[in-house]
């Protein structure tokens, strides 16, 4: 299960400022990733060696300051739904006010674990004055300041306890996969497509503290969990047309899952937005397969096929070592061809190459083109090994690891490629000191 926190709280209380401490000033961090069409709310932190992910929703809320109350209330609704756990922001200098009141209530029925935030608490006499703040009936209120980071090492320290007291769902170790993209391509179709037939679902897992997350798909000679996305589970009082919903949901499809499947329309072909949601999967290092879907209805010739292969390796480069299989989800086309693809993703994630192997291959490849020089200085990479991450990763150990260049970078990884099947998988290349 990934460990999500969302921010959440009335316009103007602090929440950006906290994302980007918790997002950007620790050295922990994986990295801030874009959204699926905003960029900077959604993050990766890490306090005390566990990763969580961060959610700012205010950048989400739209329109003028008449709308911002109902889209907060279905902002907090989500996050509820969503979130692993809830940090309510609220602001020491101008109290409690009738929003907060409003979003207090929605919180404590929820029983989801809540964290208030009284924010702007940067001097003495304003840390006193949190105490009014456990009027809204919700335990655990920290005075900090977003903007110099007081008191948010004690925020962070109970945070990391509250999240490691929350079990994880025991799900079988097959593979996980995630059908992912923007709304109408398809991905109800494709789920519908592999999961409308009864003797298909052999068990749906019961989550611990929400609906399942999980559906068992055995057939066809296929053993895997589909990983929930839009249209498995009931959306309660949520509306759907709001970008925020679908943020949360294609990324916690995306942090419980192995490969994702990213479905694109073959009418629209890659826009930005597909972009958006290939990156958010590949930079959490998950396996990709693109899937251009209602190709039934695209005129073709024998030319179709390859111009639009080069259309998205274009978009999405540099990586572009990815499988794109063209289906038609309704008519069925090609979806087994989709699940052979992800499976065989799966397995090049999961690979681990013996280390001699390794060495033996690229070490010869590297003396006859080593690192160009830098500065008179010369790299001399000694020994490389695949470290022992759910991703491949892997490390070259060298004498000056900070002058290898991010051309060279690419260049080790293009020649583990074509030594090694790790297609549709992205690899993460560090160096270090011998």
């Amino acid at each position: 299960m990934a460990n999500i926190v969302a921010l959440v709280g009335r316009p103007n209380v602090g929440k950006s400022t906290l994302f980007n401490r918790l997002t950007q000033t620790r050295m922990a961090i994986v990295d801030s990733t874009a959204g699926v069409t905003r960029d900077r709310h959604y993050g990766k932190s890490d306090w005390n060696g566990l990763e969580f992910s961060v959610i700012d929703t205010g950048g989400y809320v739209l329109g003028s300051e008449d709308s911002f109350e109902e889209e907060i209330r279905k902002q907090v609704q989500i996050a509820i739904e969503e979130a692993s756990v809830i940090l309510f922001l609220v602001d020491v200098v101008e109290g409690v006010t009738p929003m907060d009141e409003d979003v207090a209530d929605m919180l404590r029925r929820s029983g989801k674990n809540v964290m208030v935030v009284a924010n702007k608490a940067d001097n003495n006499k304003r840390l006193e004055s949190i105490g009014e703040f456990y009027s809204l009936g919700l335990d655990n209120v920290y005075g900090v300041s977003s903007i110099n980071g007081s008191g948010t090492g004690e925020l962070l320290d109970d945070l990391v306890a509250a999240l490691e007291k929350i079990p994880l769902e025991d799900v079988d170790d097959i593979p996980k996969f995630a059908v992912i993209g923007r709304p109408n391509v398809g991905k109800s179709s494709l789920i519908n497509a592999l999961t409308g037939q009864e003797r298909n679902i052999v068990t749906t897992i019961a989550g611990t503290t929400r609906d399942s997350i999980y559906t068992h798909y055995n057939s066809f000679g296929f053993d895997f969990f589909l990983v929930d996305t839009a249209g498995l589970r009931k959306k309660g009082r949520v509306h759907e047309n709001i970008e925020f919903y679908s943020v949360m949901r294609s990324i916690r499809a995306i942090e419980n899952s192995d490969v994702c499947l990213v479905l694109i329309d073959a009418h629209e072909g890659l826009e930005s937005q597909d972009v958006n949601i290939f990156s958010l999967a590949t930079r959490n290092n998950k396996g990709v397969v693109i899937l251009v879907n209602k190709w039934d209805l695209i005129e073709k010739d024998h030319k179709t096929i390859l111009e639009f292969e080069e259309r998205i390796k274009r978009k999405i480069a540099p990586f572009t070592d990815v499988p794109i299989i063209f289906t038609s989800v309704t008519k069925k086309q090609r979806v087994i061809k989709a699940l052979e693809a992800a499976v065989r993703v799966y397995k090049n994630r999961t690979q681990k190459i013996p280390t001699s192997k390794l060495n033996d291959v690229l070490l010869p490849i590297i003396e006859k083109n080593p690192p160009p020089a830098v500065k008179d200085k010369y790299i001399r990479i000694k020994y490389v090994t695949q470290l022992p991450t759910h991703y491949p990763t892997f490390a070259f150990f060298c004498n000056l690891p900070q002058y290898v260049r991010d051309s060279y970078e690419r260049y080790l990884e293009n020649q583990i490629r074509n030594n090694w099947d790790f297609t549709g998988v992205p690899i993460r290349i560090f160096f270090r000191k011998k």
